[in-house]
């Protein structure tokens, strides 16, 4: 009876060990400062990307990465093409060792103003400069607090969901319309 308890133990020990050096970076937390603080800004735009700051449901996934807990309601959503991360420390501006500014590049198609349902095309490029910080052991973003930078196949999405959902002829015919110019620009 004994052995098999202690043949249990070391199975499971085995196990756990097996679990460690298969995981290796994986089980690391996210944000940990053994990590490129570039990787937190990666991971925040990546979520930013697909809408996570749109609904009050996943905006959670993204407070991990920042320093603020709540978000002002932001009237417009930035649509992008997508945006570039300046990953080499060359790039960045390095404050001290706990404290960086490193600089976004994000590809804009232009705005679409939630009150409205307007699309204003201001295709371009813009740049941001992220100051990333340690803040209780962990890399997170201080600033900027900008309005969500959205894909645009997934604000497209969001859109319809949005026609789908309305009720009123006059405001669904509104997003319709805006459906098909986020559709069209190029």
């Amino acid at each position: 009876m004994i052995l098999n308890d202690v043949g249990r133990f070391v199975l499971i020990l085995c196990q756990l060990f097996a679990l460690l050096f298969f995981a290796g970076d994986g089980l690391a937390q996210t944000g940990s400062l053994d990590h490129s603080p570039a990787d937190v800004v990666k991971r925040y735009l990546a979520l930013d990307y697909k809408g996570a700051r749109l609904d009050a449901m996943s905006v959670d996934t993204v407070a991990s990465y920042t320093s603020w807990h709540e978000e002002p309601t932001w009237g417009h959503v930035v649509v992008t093409r997508g945006f570039v991360v300046a990953e080499q420390y060359r790039q960045w501006e390095v404050i001290d060792r706990l404290e960086v500014v490193i600089p976004v590049t994000f590809q804009v198609l232009g705005s679409v103003y939630l009150e409205t349902a307007d699309f204003f095309q201001e295709a371009g490029t813009e740049e941001v400069r992220f100051r990333v910080k340690a803040v209780k052991n962990r890399w997170r973003i201080v600033e900027p607090m900008l309005p969500p930078h959205v894909g645009q196949k997934r604000m497209v999405n969001v859109v319809r969901e949005a026609w789908v959902k309305e009720t009123d002829q006059a405001k669904r015919d509104r997003l319709g319309s805006l459906q098909e110019e986020l559709r069209k620009v190029r």
